[in-house]
């Protein structure tokens, strides 16, 4: 029931309309590199407004120790998802896809054709995220979050801290 009212909760906000505003425009392009600005760009606008909630709750949390690379972990966890091309309707397919599908098909629908190639790649977004990020000469703590924000504590590669720190902003 718990995992049903975040989820309700995660697709009404990705409804409601709005685009970041100017100022959190502008603080975001401070926190990232051109090419990961350039990665931000591709982002949908629900995805880059769920990044700058999550990051500024991780900038309030830690204080100075939110560093540029720490909030662009923040900002970036999410943007593999731009490459499996997805928008809202087709994310609540692919979510209740994977809530009844072994994750050992997902790299196999990767390979398929439309539509499962997409419901492989959006359920592939960390590590999808971490290669796009690694290719954009991002801070391995960036690429490594991307990479490790879905998996089990004991699996992340970045400090335990602070990955709980990202993990309890980002309340995935």
């Amino acid at each position: 029931m718990k995992e049903f009212l975040h989820l309700s909760g995660r697709f009404l906000r990705s409804i409601r309309p709005g685009s970041l505003s100017v100022i959190d425009t502008q603080w975001v392009r401070l926190q990232l590199s051109a090419a990961e600005i350039q990665l931000w760009e591709r982002m949908s606008n629900p995805d880059q407004r769920h990044g700058v909630e999550v990051a500024r709750l991780v900038e309030a949390e830690l204080g100075e120790e939110a560093t540029v690379p720490v909030l662009a972990a923040a900002l970036l966890h999410d943007v593999g998802k731009i490459e499996s091309g997805l928008r809202t309707p087709a994310r609540v397919l692919a979510t209740l896809v994977w809530a009844v599908v072994p994750d050992r098909f997902a790299s196999r629908w990767t390979r398929r054709v439309w539509p499962l190639n997409r419901l492989g790649q959006y359920r592939l977004h960390p590590e999808i995220g971490e290669e796009l990020l690694t290719s954009a000469g991002s801070d391995k703590l960036v690429a490594a979050w991307a990479g490790d924000h879905h998996q089990a504590e004991r699996l992340w590669r970045v400090d335990a801290a602070l990955g709980r720190v990202l993990k309890e902003c980002d309340d995935d």
